[in-house]
């Protein structure tokens, strides 16, 4: 049974059939078909194509492949729904009925489930009354590399919808109860890490291996920087703050009886605050400089810095307002708060963050973020049950594993409803909020 949220004048508003029946088709053709970040002509062509049938006045090739679709009804606040296009470089191990029939590529993070219950959402603004507003639904590329925000911003995304909207909404499936809904345990506090990732580039000199003391091994330096790359934050970052540093890549080389010339790491950081990744971004160039010069480099190595998150702090205003219209719709039962998470989001961009760092001038934008579960209730029960002596009770597969798969059933949706019901409170609440509606009167 689907519960019927309450529309802005009142009325029932349900995931009808031909709602969830083509939201359902869309999942299917984007788990079957996944595309990587910068790549995702196809999905970014069947979700525009789906909004154009919606209604909706569709500008494609953002930033990319981002797609904007604009529903406007009158003068009032413009609320901006976003979901991610790509799909990850992972082998799907799911054993559904349905898997990729992509080699090497899965949606591993279910950005088809979000894609979707966009979708879904956004048929059911176009098929629904409300007045007073503007709808801009988002299909971003290239999250997972954490360019695609950033891209569609820079491309003028907001000058294409008329200026920065009010608010800025989003939804991200997660490995809790399908079913469930989760926003920030402490309004105005992080939900995800920010982040930085950095490629090094460290330089030996590439010789014979059976002569290695005619050469300068990069190999050995790289190994070494990445053991003591992990003092960084045992020892340099306050045992109360969290952090987390990973060296995902280290690359060196191609045959065993060749030292090669140099070698390669890709470094991912994560904290909650800007000046502790100020603080690991410097530790790590003077530890992998060090490493380098130690070994006899003749040249320094060279760094990159590939892509930077904000941290991820939805206005605390708005995520009130909607963990409670969330709370009444789906019941108090079905929502709660989430502690933060060391996962990573480009989303911020949208909002205050972008603003600051000079992509639009929307700096009074309000965000909301809220995690959508995924968890069919037999294998949540099954995780959660008290396991025998000597057992392990069954590990629930994260996000990025080959193993996630949504209970698209339960999570669809719920999905649809959530963001729908989601868009009518920003929309409230930008009315209430000042400067909601005259930033957007003609």
């Amino acid at each position: 049974m689907i519960d019927a949220p309450l529309s802005e004048e009142g009325a029932a508003v349900a995931v009808t059939p031909d709602v969830l029946r083509p939201a359902l088709e869309l999942y299917l053709a984007l788990h079957t078909h996944p595309e990587l970040s910068g790549a995702e002509e196809r999905t970014a062509a069947l979700f525009a194509d789906r909004l154009a049938e919606d209604g909706y006045t569709v500008t494609r090739g953002i930033g990319g492949h981002g797609v904007a679709g604009v529903l406007r009804r009158g003068a009032g606040p413009v609320v901006v729904l976003r979901a991610e296009l790509d799909a990850l470089p992972v082998t799907e191990d799911t054993g559904l009925a349905y898997p990729s029939r992509v080699p090497g590529v899965m949606h591993a993070c279910g950005h088809d489930l979000n894609l979707a219950a966009l979708a879904g959402a956004a048929r059911t603004l176009a098929r629904t009354p409300w007045h007073g507003g503007t709808a801009v639904i988002v299909g971003q590329p290239a999250e997972e590399t954490l360019t695609g925000a950033r891209a569609m911003l820079a491309d003028g995304l907001y000058e294409r919808i008329g200026g920065p909207p009010d608010a800025v909404l989003a939804q991200h499936a997660a490995p809790l109860p399908a079913g469930h809904l989760a926003h920030a345990a402490h309004p105005g506090g992080p939900v995800l890490a920010g982040s930085r990732t950095l490629d090094a580039v460290l330089h030996g000199s590439g010789g014979h291996a059976g002569t290695p003391q005619l050469t300068v091994d990069p190999v050995v330096a790289a190994a070494a920087a990445v053991l003591r790359l992990q003092s960084v934050v045992a020892r340099e970052i306050a045992p109360g703050e969290p952090a987390v540093l990973t060296v995902g890549r280290l690359r060196a080389g191609d045959r065993a009886n060749v030292v090669p010339d140099r070698a390669e790491l890709g470094i991912s950081l994560r904290a909650f605050r800007e000046p502790v990744l100020e603080r690991m971004t410097a530790a790590v160039r003077r530890i992998v400089r060090a490493e380098s010069e130690a070994s006899g480099a003749a040249r320094p190595p060279e760094f990159t810095e590939t892509s930077r998150s904000p941290v991820l702090a939805p206005d605390a205003g708005l995520t009130a307002a909607l963990r409670a219209a969330h709370g009444e719709l789906f019941g108090k039962s079905r929502v709660s708060g989430l502690p933060p998470g060391t996962a990573t989001e480009d989303f911020p961009w949208f909002g205050p963050a972008g603003a600051d760092a000079g992509l639009h001038g929307g700096r009074g934008i309000r965000c909301g973020y809220w995690m959508l579960g995924t968890v069919g209730a037999a294998a949540w029960r099954a995780a959660h049950a008290p396991a025998g002596e000597g057992e392990e009770p069954p590990a629930l597969p994260p996000n990025h594993s080959p193993r996630f798969a949504p209970d698209v059933r339960t999570a669809l949706p719920t999905g649809i409803e959530a963001m729908t019901a989601a868009f009518r409170c920003a929309l409230r609440h930008s009315r209430e909020t000042v400067g909601g509606i005259e930033a957007h009167d003609p």
